[in-house]
């Protein structure tokens, strides 16, 4: 994803602490779990593991070890552990009708990455786009926990719609908002380019026939389905509710955007408007 070591560690932290956050809980420790080549240059491991331990830091977790493994080629991540009381823990398939969702982070990041390596997009937007994956999610999940959260999940492999999709989990449907929705600089015209990703044509194989494009715009639908690195939270809760989480969420650096509303179940299960 990046050459720079030191913030493939980062990356990798942020991506893998984001799921104790998205169950509304709070980092405790991590362990490294890391495999890498025999001969390569063991100054590259070293910066990984500094990456990653720093976000562990900043997340307020203790690095307690790890385990590593000889391989061809580098891996990295870690195993987290994390505390929540058992009445607030939040799942990724409990929203509720009338619900509002709200997404913290913006999209289009595998599709960016991509444009990067093969000299598609600018400096600024990659710049931009490493920014957000080094953004831990306990910024939005701390404000959250303020809130009567019914449902939430970190956007991450399956993209934006497949995480909704899930989230519906066949009870309900979900209209989708399409100018609501937060996009990476760029990342819409490298689309229209046909710069796209194989993980985006998988998400997209899968979950086609769940979804109904009522605009026909194929550089958005590939953006809904791209597979996210670190991506953000999508939050569903009460309309009363979500107005006011948006302006706390909004103080951060990275804009949240409402981005649609849980329906009564339809023919299909996500309506892009």
């Amino acid at each position: 994803m990046v050459n720079d070591p030191y913030l493939y560690g980062q990356i990798a932290a942020t991506n893998a602490l984001s799921d104790v956050w998205a169950m509304g809980g709070e980092v405790i420790s991590a362990l490294n779990i890391v495999t890498f080549p025999e001969k390569e240059d063991y100054e590259k491991l070293h910066l990984i593991l500094k990456g990653g331990a720093e976000k562990v830091h900043e997340a307020g977790g203790v690095l307690a070890g790890g385990h590593s493994i000889h391989d061809t080629t580098a891996k990295y991540g870690l195993s987290v552990t994390g505390i929540v009381h058992p009445d607030k823990i939040l799942m990724n398939n409990s929203c509720k009708e009338g619900d509002l969702l709200i997404l913290t982070k913006p999209l289009g990041v595998s599709i960016i990455n991509t444009a990067f390596m093969i000299k598609e997009c600018s400096e600024k937007a990659f710049e931009k786009c490493i920014k957000q994956m080094t953004t831990l999610n306990k910024y939005a999940a701390d404000i959250m926990k303020k809130y009567k959260v019914n449902s939430c999940t970190d956007i991450t492999g399956f993209g934006l719609l497949g995480h909704l999709v899930e989230m519906l989990d066949n009870k309900f449907s979900a209209k989708l908002y399409s100018e609501k929705i937060p996009i990476l600089e760029e990342a819409k015209q490298c689309a229209e380019n046909f710069v796209i990703t194989g993980g985006g044509q998988k998400n997209r194989n899968y979950l086609e026939e769940k979804i109904e494009f009522e605009i026909k715009d194929f550089a958005l639908e590939e953006i809904l389905f791209d597979p996210q690195t670190s991506g953000g939270l999508l939050i569903s809760l009460a309309e009363k509710e979500a107005e006011k989480m948006l302006k706390e969420l909004n103080k951060l650096e990275i804009k949240s955007s409402i981005i649609g509303k849980v329906i009564k179940r339809e023919e299909k299960d996500v309506i892009v408007k």
